[in-house]
């Protein structure tokens, strides 16, 4: 378990929907997405052509596309490290 949000930094388009990732922290592998092309959002991207057009966004440091379509980090994450879930951080204090 990883109390911090996994930060992706480096995005490279593989071939079909597949993504190759890296984290923060030296995770890395390919990501297959077609599966999970699914809502109003994800429809669009079934067209390789928009699929394609991902970035990493700095600020929230996970893919994204220009019609506003994301995936956490945290799933992204995931697919990588099967066991892999986000704890909430300790609260600070006396409890």
């Amino acid at each position: 378990m990883r109390t911090l949000t996994p930060r992706l930094v480096e995005a490279r388009y593989k071939d079909g929907y597949t993504i190759w990732i890296r984290f923060a922290d030296g995770v890395s592998g390919d990501v297959n997405l077609q599966s999970e092309l699914w809502g109003e959002v994800f429809e669009p991207l079934k067209n390789l052509s928009e699929f394609r057009k991902f970035k990493v966004d700095e600020e929230l440091q996970t893919l994204v596309w220009p019609n506003g379509a994301d995936f956490a980090p945290e799933f992204l994450y995931s697919k990588l490290q099967p066991g892999y879930t986000l704890e909430k951080p300790p609260k600070s204090g006396v409890a």
